[in-house]
């Protein structure tokens, strides 16, 4: 889909350059921005090498576990379904602490680890669970304390001041968490967003024929 999207616009400014005489300034603007783009790239290897750099040295500090045991009592409310000593847990609490660190690299495997596990504690295994929701809410929106990514690209466009972007991404990416997660929580609460076969509820009404 995304490649016929391309297609069609670059076939758009073709037809809109040769009809109005303009052709040859969409052909020096495709070259001009390829050789911006291989600029661009060619200039954050070098800030994107040093900050996963630093990020690995905290890895392997042990700063991910430590922040995986700062927010295990906040786990336990948001996956309420998840014992306290199954792997899936242990999985999403490093899993977040690597997104929240910047550590892609880590956290992708640590996330598909989690949806391993929590598919082995879902009743309905062609739905997903309330708790794998509430994980890719969590993760999806993750909240960013480094964004090196953005950060690395304001170093290389010059930017006078490349990481004042850091609290208004931290400020952004925690109010996108807190509506995904809350977003989970009350739709699951609804009755047309329950998976058949997750289990009654106390406001169920009893079944007449259950012994």
């Amino acid at each position: 889909m995304l490649n016929a999207v391309w297609i069609g616009l670059i076939a758009v400014a073709v037809v809109v350059g040769a009809a109005t005489g303009r052709l040859d300034a969409v052909t020096k603007a495709a070259f001009d921005s390829a050789r911006g783009a291989v600029e661009l790239a060619i200039g954050l290897v070098g800030v994107m090498a040093l900050w996963l750099g630093v990020m690995r040295i905290a890895e392997e500090a042990g700063l991910a576990r430590a922040l995986a045991r700062l927010l295990r009592p906040a786990a336990r409310r948001l996956f309420p379904d998840v014992p306290a000593d199954h792997p899936a847990l242990a999985a999403i609490l490093l899993n977040v602490s690597a997104s929240w660190l910047g550590l892609g690299n880590a956290a992708t495997p640590l996330g598909l680890k989690a949806m391993e596990e929590l598919q082995k504690l879902n009743p309905a295994k062609d739905t997903a669970s309330n708790a794998m929701v509430t994980f890719l809410a969590l993760n999806t929106s993750s909240i960013t304390l480094v964004p090196a990514t953005i950060i690395a690209v304001r170093v290389t466009l010059g930017s006078a001041n490349p990481t004042e972007i850091v609290a208004p991404t931290i400020l952004a990416s925690a109010c996108a968490t807190v509506v995904a997660v809350t977003a989970a929580k009350l739709l699951e609460r609804l009755p047309a967003f329950r998976a058949a076969g997750s289990g009654a509820h106390e406001d169920d009404p009893p079944d007449e024929g259950r012994p």
